[in-house]
């Protein structure tokens, strides 16, 4: 195999413990259920601090919990300060965040900065309150265009379908009739307005009631929207959470230049605390401009949806590691790598489709079903590619099953709004928030929900054959390999090395090959995503392979990768 220049990307920044942490992400409602309601809940999650202590992850990221009328699974937040009665009080959240400290887990909650429920106290006073009052300017009314304000003011749509613009009741000579208000989501989810000094105020003192309560810090939702373009101008543009490609494309509602100076309002409020992080989740092309959102005094880190978009492709996987780190150095950051999340297909599933779809349509009963085999194998070796590599890992929940889609759920089971918004043509992201399976031979397999309960979400039968207890202490589960990886991740201190590609390396084949130089050792991984066999010769010292019959004859078979210990 051609050998190549050894390209060597060094971690700049002052290592802090954000820099290499792997944290995983808890979907409460889905994760463990504490009352036996069906539903997951803050005891679920106490209750399973052990298990997540066990896995060797660092810190733990909450999706939202908040008082909600749940029309987006939380993210439609009618009281930011308080916890929505069904994942428990706030005295549980005091103690969640107590009991994870004790067991040495940081803390990151979810925060929603960019619209608010339709049910919050503030929204509700917009509708009471005439155009132009105060309390509708912290909203994003405008009068309709065409005869009578029929027609929305501008042509945007909503991410999940449809106009992002809805007309409120009431005549045009009604006081508080005839505006329209927007959403770039669901209509439940009015768009704040981030040029009103109140907005910044109400969110700094909601930054602080967390803070003071001792959460580690903020998961910030949609972290490239809140400013829109000045006129609110209409675009052409295709909707999705992707803002475009160059400066040119840009929608007029995403990763606007006024997005940065919120950050470091926020920077500022934190820095006043010890070691507490701002995490974005900016769907940002190109990777230069995602790096932005990182800067000094800004944000700590951006969720790295590149990697996550790569797919099973090398040489698109060898493009986003070489550009995040090089992206990454230039404002002194370290990368983050991700492969799942609550918003897209598993990559269990992905991994096992040969067209892989748009990560945030679902897959549906109808369409083309993953090979469920290849997909588990695949993410195997995905894992030791992503916790391999220098810097940030995020897991979601199940990721260390090898858990996959729920593809087949039918239509009343469905909750997701892009489902409902597209009149079905999106099957949504519920597939990939199936409660998680525990035990194989209890009743919803160990959720948690009672015996008179069903999960908010049905499991298929198949996810028997994942549960924990069925995988734990089976050194070729999945889950075992997950907690060796971690193990030897953190010992060695892989995170915080120095990457450089191998001279194996050759992405048009197919073979990724790095080397990663810690303080006391070194690691050199091998992934090969090609369909034939690679040589890469023996080894002396500790090799962890993500399954059995990874190697043969010193060739790494296809779909399968190799960590390589050498101690110095």
């Amino acid at each position: 195999m051609p050998g190549q220049p050894r390209e060597v990307t060094l971690m700049t920044a002052a290592p802090r413990w954000w820099s290499d942490a792997v944290i995983y992400q808890v979907y409460p409602r889905s994760f463990a259920d504490g009352d036996g309601d069906g539903m997951g809940d803050l005891p679920g999650v106490i209750g399973r601090l052990d298990y997540l202590a066990d896995l060797g992850v660092d810190a733990v990221w909450l999706s939202p919990f908040y008082v909600s009328p749940q029309k987006d699974a939380g993210y439609d937040v009618a009281d930011y300060r308080d916890v929505d009665p069904m994942f428990g009080s706030l005295e549980d959240a005091d103690r969640l965040i107590a009991e994870a400290h004790a067991r040495h887990l940081k803390v990151i909650v979810d925060l929603v900065p960019n619209h608010t429920s339709d049910q919050h106290v503030w929204f509700q006073e917009a509708l009471a309150s005439p155009p132009g009052s105060p309390a509708r300017e912290r909203y994003i009314f405008r009068p309709g265009k065409g005869p009578g304000g029929e027609q929305p003011p501008n042509n945007w749509q909503s991410i999940f379908g449809g106009p992002a613009w809805t007309r409120i009741a009431g005549a045009d000579d009604d006081e508080t009739g005839g505006e329209w208000y927007l959403h770039l989501f669901d209509s439940s989810q009015p768009d704040l307005n981030w040029n009103n000094p109140e907005v910044h105020a109400e969110f700094e003192a909601i930054l602080r009631f967390w803070l003071d309560r001792g959460v580690d810090g903020f998961r910030v939702d949609v972290a490239h929207g809140m400013v829109k373009a000045e006129g609110l101008p209409d675009w052409e543009g295709s909707v999705h959470m992707v803002g475009g490609e160059d400066e040119d494309r840009r929608a007029p509602f995403f990763d606007q230049e006024g997005v940065h100076e919120i950050y470091r309002e926020w920077r500022r409020v934190l820095d006043e605390y010890e070691d507490r992080i701002l995490v974005a989740e900016a769907w940002v092309h190109p990777l230069s401009r995602l790096f932005r959102y990182v800067r000094g005094d800004e944000m700590h880190q951006a969720f790295n949806f590149v990697f996550l978009s790569a797919g099973w492709d090398a040489a698109a996987l060898h493009e986003a590691i070489t550009d995040s780190l090089r992206e990454a150095a230039t404002v002194g950051a370290t990368s983050t790598w991700v492969l799942s999340n609550h918003d897209t297909v598993r990559h269990a599933s992905r991994f096992g489709l040969e067209f892989v779809p748009p990560h945030q349509r679902g897959i549906g009963p109808e369409d083309p079903q993953p090979d469920e085999a290849l997909g588990l194998v695949r993410a195997r070796a995905a894992a030791l590619l992503e916790l391999g590599l220098p810097g940030s890992a995020y897991v979601y929940q199940g990721d260390e099953l090898g858990l996959p889609e729920h593809t087949t759920l039918a239509p009343e089971d469905r909750q997701d709004p892009a489902y409902f918004r597209t009149g079905g043509g999106e099957m949504g992201r519920d597939g990939c928030r199936v409660p998680l399976p525990w035990a194989a031979e209890e009743h919803a397999f160990g959720f948690g929900a009672g015996e008179d309960a069903t999960p908010w979400l049905p499991q298929p039968e198949r996810f028997r054959h994942y549960a924990v207890d069925r995988q734990s202490g089976d050194e070729t589960s999945t889950l075992e390999l997950y907690r060796t990886l971690l193990r030897l991740r953190a010992q060695h201190g892989f995170g915080r090395g120095e990457f450089a590609w191998h001279e194996l390396n050759d992405p048009q084949e197919g073979f990724l090959a790095f080397t990663v130089t810690a303080e006391s050792s070194d690691l050199q991984v091998l992934v090969n995503l090609g369909t034939q066999p690679v040589r890469v010769g023996p080894h002396e010292g500790t090799q962890v392979t993500s399954r059995r019959s990874a190697l043969t004859d010193g060739h790494l078979v296809p779909d399968a990768a190799v960590w390589r210990i050498t101690e110095r």
